[in-house]
């Protein structure tokens, strides 16, 4: 595995097709459901500092993919995610270290800072002879925070789906020219 310092400075775009942006739910308290975002896009700037880098990106909420088309479109629905009124989630970074990632993420209107744990994955050439680098990040973070408030109560307690969330992120870059 490559270091840090095998990631050059200049630009890195995210591969669509080689990254996920995910997320992790509790459902009825004792189940996992997993989602994702399928249309992605993203910029890192690598600068000569690292601490100096920077990270744009976002996803376009009409995307989430949960393997099941009634759960996605109650997501895309304004009881969650609200899709037609806020078509797409962002991300600024305001800080990075070769550990962490934190920045503002804006989901519904509403921005928060959030702090990923970040690791670093590697650098490798393709058989094409793109430069390409990876990144895995989780957060966890409480949907409530961007207005995502939408439950039901269990009979027995609890509620439906949990209000912390776990997002996961496996991305890989590809360098830019």
């Amino acid at each position: 595995m490559s270091a840090l310092s095998d990631l050059t400075p200049g630009t890195w775009t995210v591969d669509p097709n080689h990254s996920e942006v995910g997320f992790v739910a509790r459902h009825l308290m004792v189940s996992k459901v997993r989602g994702r975002f399928s249309d992605v896009a993203g910029t890192v700037t690598v600068a000569e500092k690292f601490a100096d880098s920077s990270v744009t990106a976002s996803a376009q909420i009409a995307s989430v993919s949960t393997g099941n088309a009634d759960r996605d479109a109650h997501l895309t629905s304004p009881d969650f995610f609200d899709a037609e009124t806020y078509p797409q989630m962002t991300f600024v970074s305001t800080a990075v270290t070769p550990d962490s990632l934190t920045g503002d993420l804006t989901i519904k209107g509403v921005t928060r800072s959030v702090t990923f744990d970040l690791e670093f994955g590697g650098v490798a050439q393709d058989p094409w002879g793109n430069t390409k680098a990876a990144f895995e990040a989780r957060a966890d973070v409480n949907r409530k925070d961007w207005g995502l408030n939408w439950n039901a109560a269990l009979e027995g307690g609890g509620v439906l789906v949990s209000e912390k969330i776990a997002i996961v992120l496996d991305i890989q870059l590809a360098k830019s020219a």
